[in-house]
């Protein structure tokens, strides 16, 4: 396939004489993470492969990112390479603009074999591997060991259950040390972890993983259930909403909150930002409940077609793609960001420096990501038009926290939206 699609493509070989290849790159990456992808790895792969050029380009959040590259390739100049997050997974399949890594990268030139399990699963659909992984999350619990000490709390035993955290958060707020005993990351993304994490289906057909999704589940008992719960906590003061994405870090790294569910991908920012001392842990279970697995977040590189790539393009973006499987770039990547090392190769590296030995809070999601059954429900939810059903779902929980709808009320019409922009969806690419 590769071949054939080199064929159709215009030749590029004058391209060396004219001077490196330039491809770009656009990602989402702000923060800590801008310098790490900008100078670490963007300047170090140019150092690396003189030929060529990566140009990366901050284009904003995820979602503007995504809505960014939309635009692009309907005007028909698109980046070599977007980063999209998860959410994205099915629209840039059924985008027909993209080419599938395996298409592009010659067999044996990229041993995908090594990635770790969950990732690679994530991003494979119906036998496929359409995306590059390469800032692959989960979400865990941070907690903070010194409220949880002058609480009288044992700052080295975080809650295991909901039922813990809501004794522990109990203690903490009578014991006047903070405000809130949890607050939210992304808190849609959490309400769909729980799903994955009980083992329980988030849409039909298999999370969409069988064939496209036509509906949300998450009206289903568990979803209901889970909200009410939430709501409790809300209605005690244990939960405190603080807003979407990164916005509740500031409520935690103030010492306003004793615990944050957040991606793993904050592990440094977080550890760079608190005054006191920061511990991880899994997610809390929920007793009685089917054990499943924390799924996959972050994002991954995806290739796109544009008008007539040069072969000596395409050669460079797998260049690219080869230098970023090498396991010191991996595990650098790793050490400064959190994301996790997405290797077994760049993991190997880690443990003989013992970086994990030393950063244990680094190790918590990696740990966390491989104990669980791989099922349809723990391989992550694939969704038309997924970027706007977590809005929903994020205005769902907003509706919850503030008291402005029971559970079963907002849950009921979150999921009535969701299924008709699925239905929308659906009918696109029928």
């Amino acid at each position: 396939m590769l071949m054939a699609m080199l064929a159709l493509l215009s030749a590029g070989g004058a391209a060396y004489a004219q001077g490196p290849v330039k491809i770009t790159l656009w990602h989402a990456m702000g923060g800590a993470r801008y310098e790490a992808i900008t100078k670490g790895i963007a300047e170090g792969f140019n150092r690396a492969y003189p030929n060529y050029t990566l140009e990366p380009l901050f284009t904003g959040s995820y979602a503007e990112t995504l809505t960014k590259a939309i635009a692009a390739i309907r005007a028909g100049n698109p980046p070599h390479i977007v980063q999209v997050y998860e959410v994205g997974t099915q629209t840039m399949i059924d985008s027909g603009a993209i080419i599938p890594v395996t298409d592009l990268v010659p067999p044996g030139e990229i041993n995908f074999a090594d990635y770790i399990d969950p990732i690679l699963k994530y991003y494979t659909v119906r036998g496929k591997l359409y995306s590059m992984p390469f800032n692959s999350s989960t979400a865990i619990l941070y907690y903070n060991k010194d409220i949880f000490r002058k609480a009288g709390l044992d700052p080295e035993r975080p809650p295991q259950t909901f039922d813990e955290l809501e004794q522990m958060g109990r203690q903490i707020l009578r014991s006047g040390v903070a405000r809130g005993a949890v607050t939210f990351g992304w808190p849609a993304w959490i309400f769909e972890q729980m799903f994955a994490y009980h083992n329980k289906y988030y849409a039909n057909n298999e999370n969409g993983r069988a064939a496209r999704a036509s509906k949300v589940l998450f009206d289903q008992p568990f979803g209901v259930y889970l909200a009410s719960r939430w709501a409790t906590w809300a209605r005690e003061g244990l939960l405190v909403y603080g807003g979407r994405e990164y916005a509740p870090n500031r409520a935690f790294l103030a010492g306003e909150v004793a615990m944050l569910m957040q991606s793993t991908s904050q592990v440094s920012t977080i550890e760079r930002g608190a005054k006191f001392a920061v511990g991880t842990a899994f997610l809390p279970r929920i007793p009685g409940q089917p054990r499943g697995k924390s799924v996959i977040g972050g994002a991954s590189l995806w290739v796109l077609k544009g008008r007539g790539r040069s072969r000596s393009e395409l050669d460079a973006i797998v260049a690219f793609f080869k230098y970023l499987n090498q396991p010191t770039q991996t595990a650098q990547w790793h050490r400064d960001t959190g994301y996790f090392p997405a290797t077994q190769s760049a993991v190997r590296l880690l443990e003989s420096e013992g970086w994990f030995a030393k950063n244990p809070n680094f190790l918590t999601a990696f740990k966390q990501i491989q104990l669980g059954p791989d099922t349809g429900a723990t391989r992550g939810v694939l969704l038309g038009n997924f970027v706007q059903i977590r809005d929903i779902t994020d205005t769902m929980l907003e509706r919850i926290f503030s008291g402005r709808m029971t559970p079963a009320e907002a849950v009921r019409l979150a999921a009535d939206e969701a299924n008709k922009v699925l239905d929308e969806y659906l009918k696109t690419y029928k």
